[in-house]
């Protein structure tokens, strides 16, 4: 015969409420760890308050650290070689980038150029380039290479090379664009053209009084402002490149004689410069279709 156990049955258990002295630990307890984590976050403030620095750091004068990097490449090469090799190259590294019709040429020139450098020198250059975007964002509107190139004597006097000073290119340049605003809102954009531009103080500062006119009207001057220049000679040539192109400028340099070899528009682009922002949608749009 099979036979089953009875299963028992469990008497439910009454519930009985802890001590009311354990109550008052537990709530002790939890007042206490609160007032803990109130100490610790107002301490954390106190720690952050104290954070703020008391000593500030010394400030950089890009022009002086540009010169002494300089100086330390002039020790086996001639001042003027190695001014021109560094526009080169400099030139060279921001069309690259972006101009892949020219790229194979300048690539090559680029290299040409550098191996006449040994391993410690060649660092350098890069130094150069950092100090040139130092300067010209904490002060825009400068000629920086203009004024190092006159500054070093390496301007062509027996030509009559000579960079127009900084305010007096301000002062043309706020009577040019008074009336820049009506001709965007008219034609969409303005141009801006110097056929002996030099290292581009007369269209850096013609650039920044269209941008604050336009600033004010609501419009941005990367989108509306567009720049042409040329210049015979290739080095100062490709300074004002250099400089319109960290600005964020759109537009293009030709190197050659404005007077026997104008920029037409069935010109070879061998000899010429797009800056970055030459490549920028708004503008391409505007080459596509035809409102250029």
């Amino acid at each position: 015969m099979f036979w089953q156990k009875k299963k028992l049955k469990r008497k439910p258990q009454k519930k009985v409420a802890p001590p009311k002295y354990i109550e008052e630990n537990v709530k002790a307890g939890e007042h206490i760890a609160k007032g803990f984590a109130d100490g610790i976050a107002q301490g954390s403030k106190k720690v952050e308050q104290k954070k703020k620095p008391t000593e500030k750091n010394p400030k950089i004068d890009p022009k002086k650290e540009f010169l002494r990097v300089f100086n330390q490449l002039t020790n086996r090469h001639r001042s003027w070689d190695v001014w021109r090799d560094f526009i080169v190259m400099y030139a060279c590294a921001l069309s690259n980038p972006v101009d892949k019709q020219h790229y194979d040429e300048r690539e090559a020139l680029y290299l040409r150029t550098i191996k006449k450098y040994n391993k410690q020198e060649q660092p350098l250059f890069s130094e150069l380039a950092a100090h040139t975007v130092m300067a010209l964002e904490e002060n825009p509107e400068q000629d920086f290479l203009g004024s190092i190139f006159m500054s070093l004597n390496l301007g062509n006097q027996h030509n009559g090379q000579f960079f127009t000073p900084y305010h007096v290119c301000e002062l043309m340049a706020e009577v040019s664009m008074q009336d820049s605003v009506l001709k965007i809102e008219k034609e969409g954009y303005i141009t801006i053209n110097d056929p002996c531009c030099g290292a581009g103080a007369t269209l850096i500062a013609g650039v920044h009084a269209a941008k604050k006119r336009l600033e004010k009207a609501g419009y941005n001057y990367q989108n509306h402002v567009f720049v042409v220049a040329q210049d015979i000679d290739m080095t100062v040539a490709l300074m004002c490149y250099i400089q319109l192109s960290l600005l964020g400028v759109a537009g293009y340099v030709k190197v050659g004689n404005s007077l026997t070899d104008p920029i037409t528009t069935n010109d070879s682009t061998e000899n010429y410069w797009y800056t970055p922002m030459y490549f920028f949608p708004a503008w391409s749009m505007r080459r596509i279709f035809g409102a250029m």
